[in-house]
């Protein structure tokens, strides 16, 4: 029987190995990076174009050039005219709109609003050179993807997400790299993805350690520190400076926050300071008379502080431009974008808009630098416009006429540029098409081709000729040709966009199917090892009640994960699903007049789970305290009961007393057999209990109730509480494996095992889910208890009527995973990357180290819902013969078990997969089909590498 037990322990191994190269298959065929062509701009290639290689000539000129007299002349013009001399970029990490834009524009004012008042202040003076843009983000909106965006002027793909925490070098053209190529000296401070993203190519660098979400304020004074004394040098003539504290300040207390607030407030302070040395070197011949100065988030965030999907909090972000010349061109109304409103003094305010896939065309021309070759951005017009000054003009024109003038000088200069950008445009897109695996349709590529032969065609019969010409006519009609040839150029870029953005993506179907296909027939030998491979203890037959409700469940859940609706109600879906068993179970045990009382309990969690996954689910709404290093939604529903929060404050208190009492009398009633026999489980059982009651001191001695204040202080501060369990937790699997492999005790006492594994992991899963932990742990306990009695009496049912063991009912293992999915909800947790818990991975610490807070935030995500119930399992064998023949059968049931279990969450993933590939045209494809696919891949290769583990332990 051991031999044929071994022999077992290799299948679990195989299905692991045959997930994970079916999933990496199917992961390198969807998740795919767009194709990064190895080729750079550079200054020659504008020959190429059809456009002017130099600037158009000026309306008056008497003033020969716009540029200051300290500009770098020295330097060659490249492909268009430079109109700033310098640039400094201030990026205020996680930047939401309403940040910067004034209450107005908003429904209603919150208090983080209007904080940012020099901003404000400056965007709507009169003859105002600032101006507040609402940007648009694409997704995914992590940190990495939009510098990598806002650099390339490409679109991010969602396979970088997982580069976020270890940041490889850009090797495709971009705008550092342009920058550098053209002799351009940067300097940089702040976050030091910067430094990972562009190694050796600033000139100075001043990175700080950027993954501490905990951390507010190192990142930004270090800033500080550098940037003030930088603004008064000239050795540089771009200045990048990342500012992190109100991503960290959302990631930990959310938006509706004190901490967010006093962010806020430092940043307007540190921008005013800013903005009061550019004005003092703004005068003719000073350090900044030509500097435009930019403030900009990389993305938004949500109300609880995350980011990384598709939604509006987490792609509108802010942008706001100055230039230290005073006198600005206006831009056409038919290129205007703003969007106005009247505030509280009955002024008119207005804010434009702007697409972050802009950014590098823009800030390109600006500087008059190559654009990076696979920018699909244009030049956005208000930002140039505010670079472009009108001083060209005569001081004595003014009025209509001057004002005319101002803007058909600006209109040749942006036409002349939009060429130049149209041009590398689609030169990208013909060399992409020719030289990706996939590329465009010969359809999209001849549409594309069209629209810039047309613009190419007025380009070279009028407008051409009109800049061309310095004596030409200053009427209406060459400002009109001007506007028709810029509406034909922006046409073609949003029809570049528009293709980019529906099919950038190479979908490859070859290994997608390939991995669906494995994944298929790795579930059908699944299938068969549970319904054939032990025909004494297996599944029964697939016409029984149990068996074929079961199928019916996994269908109904698999199903449901075509549509996006159902995945965002996954939880209340698997709620409803193990509601309906237990009234199935209900029925059964009414009929046999027995377990009654289990089947209403179990009935009535199901009940509580579901309220708990209601306010669970209100995380993605509104609160802060979601993101606390102690998570609890519970203390957010009694602010105004005192009596109820005083109970609120002790029942997770209650909870884990009551946990060490189960413990207690768990290994009491279990007969030691010597230290290191059967008896080292009890003793090991121990070790939780002690870890349990650390915890209920830990909670006590935060709450203000139980006058512990100071008691944290006097064992050596918060963290020396964690870090003890977490020791006690080690050792505590050290000795059990120890146990395992060093028991001589032929008589397994199978329960002990299963308490002692489970004890020792539950104690930093609790931990780590916060107050609301010993509570979802009590429930758990509770339920898996009703499971096992009610499903211990149809065994007992079967026993007497066949008088051998009875075969295994699938509706008890369904049962159970379907438990485990509702604690994943219930714990506040959804399949998205801002349902991640960040702050439980600084439970205990406060520096950052990747490899350790990883581990932190996997236990927590997938504590309840994998870890417990993966070595939890065996609880749900009830056996009533203590004989060495049970305890054989109850080992062969066991495992047969856990290959339900696994077929279970096999057909979950494969459903996934099937509905991913189907849905990635969908719009929400990036959004939720793929976050929930990562969830789903992630948990299943974590239960099959579990099964492993607990099929080396019990047997």
């Amino acid at each position: 029987m051991e031999t044929y037990l071994k022999n077992k322990k290799l299948i679990a191994i195989g299905f692991l190995l045959i997930h994970s190269i079916a999933i990496l298959i199917f992961t390198r065929g969807f998740l795919l990076t767009r194709t990064e062509l190895p080729f750079h701009s550079t200054c020659s290639d504008v020959s190429l174009s059809p456009c002017l290689t130099s600037p158009p000539p000026l309306i008056h000129d008497s003033v020969p050039d716009s540029l200051p007299s300290h500009s770098n002349h020295t330097q060659p013009k490249c492909w268009t005219k430079p109109v700033v001399d310098r640039v400094i970029i201030i990026v205020l990490d996680a930047l939401r709109i309403d940040f910067v834009a004034p209450s107005a524009f908003f429904p209603e004012p919150k208090p983080w609003m209007d904080k940012l008042t020099i901003l404000q202040k400056l965007a709507f003076a009169n003859e105002s050179s600032a101006k507040i843009f609402k940007a648009f983000a694409d997704p995914p909106t992590t940190s990495l993807q939009r510098l990598k965006g806002l650099t390339t002027g490409g679109l991010p793909t969602f396979i970088d997400v997982g580069n976020s925490f270890g940041a490889p070098a850009i090797v495709e053209d971009n705008f550092i790299n342009q920058l550098v190529q053209n002799g351009k000296r940067l300097v940089m401070m702040g976050d030091d993805t910067w430094t990972q993203l562009f190694p050796n190519q600033f000139q100075k660098s001043y990175p700080f350690p950027s993954f501490n979400v905990k951390d507010l304020d190192t990142v930004d004074n270090g800033c500080i520190e550098h940037l003030f004394p930088t603004l008064y040098k000239d050795d540089w003539d771009v200045l990048i400076a990342h500012f992190l504290g109100v991503d960290h300040a959302g990631h930990i207390f959310g938006v509706d926050s004190s901490p967010m607030i006093n962010k806020l407030e430092q940043y307007n302070s540190m921008l005013e300071k800013v903005i009061s040395i550019l004005e003092s070197q703004a005068g003719p011949g000073g350090l900044h008379e030509n500097t435009m100065l930019i403030v900009m988030g990389d993305h938004g965030q949500t109300l609880n502080g995350d980011h990384g999907g598709g939604t509006a909090e987490e792609v509108e972000t802010s942008m706001f431009a100055m230039s230290t010349k005073k006198h600005t061109t206006s831009v056409p109304p038919e290129f205007d974008t703003s969007s106005c409103k009247q505030n509280s003094d009955g002024e008119q305010i207005c804010i434009s808009s702007i697409e972050q896939l802009d950014f590098a065309a823009t800030l390109s021309a600006l500087l008059g630098i190559s654009s990076p070759f696979g920018s699909i951005g244009h030049v956005n017009p208000e930002l140039y416009a505010l670079g472009s000054s009108n001083c060209n003009l005569d001081k004595s024109e003014s009025g209509n006429s001057g004002t005319q003038s101002a803007v058909k000088e600006w209109m040749k200069n942006y036409v002349n540029v939009l060429c130049v950008n149209a041009w590398q445009v689609k030169r990208y897109i013909d060399v992409y098409s020719n030289s990706s695996v996939v590329g465009f349709s010969s359809d999209d590529m001849a549409r594309i081709s069209d629209l810039y032969a047309a613009a190419e065609q007025k380009w070279s019969t009028s407008v051409k000729h009109i800049l061309m010409d310095r004596n030409g006519d200053e009427d209406n009609t060459n400002i009109s040709a001007f506007k028709e040839q810029i509406a034909a150029y922006l046409n073609f870029f949003s029809s570049v966009v528009e293709l980019a953005r529906s099919k950038w993506t190479e979908f490859n179907l070859n290994l997608m199917i390939t991995g669906f296909g494995i994944l298929v027939i790795s579930l059908i030998l699944q299938f068969l090892v549970v319904f054939y491979g032990d025909k004494s203890y297996a599944v029964g037959s697939w016409l029984s009640t149990g068996t074929a409700f079961t199928l019916f469940l996994v269908t109904i859940r698999a199903g449901s994960f075509l549509s996006n609706s159902y995945i965002l109600e996954e939880g209340k879906v698997a709620n409803f699903l193990l509601a309906t068993t237990g009234l199935i179970k209900l029925r059964y045990s009414v009929m046999r007049k027995t377990m009654r009382k289990e089947a209403v309990i179990f009935l009535a969690i199901a009940s509580v789970l579901r309220v708990s996954i209601d306010i669970g689910l209100t995380k993605q709404a509104a609160t802060s305290q979601f993101m606390s290093s102690s998570p609890s939604w519970m203390l957010g529903i009694a602010l105004d009961l005192p009596a109820l929060t005083y109970a609120i404050e002790i029942a997770p208190i209650v909870s884990v007393v009551i946990l060490i009492c189960v413990l207690y009398i768990a290994i009491a009633k279990t007969p030691s057999e010597g230290m290191w026999n059967e008896g080292m489980w009890k003793y090991v059982t121990v070790g939780s209990m002690i870890s349990y009651f650390l915890i209920a001191l830990l909670w006590a001695s935060e709450s203000k109730i139980f006058g512990l204040d100071g008691l944290l202080q006097v064992i050596g501060g918060r963290n020396r509480i964690p870090q003890t369990v977490y020791a006690i937790g080690l050792v505590q699997l050290f000795l059990l494996a120890f146990a395992r492999m060093f028991c001589t005790s032929e008589k397994k006492i199978w329960a002990t095992r299963a308490v002692a594994l489970v004890s020792a992991c539950s104690s930093p899963v609790i931990l780590l889910s916060g107050k609301q932990g010993s509570l979802l742990a009590l429930a758990y306990l509770l339920a898996g208890y009703c499971i096992m009695r009610l499903e211990g009496v149809e065994r007992i049912t079967q026993l007497d009527r066949q008088n051998k063991f009875s075969k295994l009912n699938p509706l008890c293992v369904m049962q159970w995973s379907l438990l485990s999915i509702c604690m994943f909800f219930a714990s506040g947790h959804w399949c998205a990357f801002d349902g991640l818990r960040y702050g439980a991975a600084f439970v205990g610490f406060d520096e950052f180290v990747l490899i350790r807070q990883a581990i932190l935030l996997t236990i927590e995500t997938f504590g309840f819902s994998i870890i417990l119930s993966v070595f939890g399992l065996p609880i749900l064998v009830p056996i009533y013969s203590q004989t060495p023949q049970a305890h054989g059968q109850k080992r062969h049931q066991l495992f047969q078990m856990y290959m339900l279990f696994g077929v279970i969450s096999a057909t979950t993933v494969t459903a996934t997969i099937l509905c991913v590939t189907i849905q990635r045209r969908h719009l929400m494809v990036w959004g939720l089909f793929a976050p929930k696919f990562v969830f789903d891949v992630v948990g299943l290769i974590l239960t099959d590498l579990l099964i492993c583990l607990a099929s080396a332990y019990y047997f």
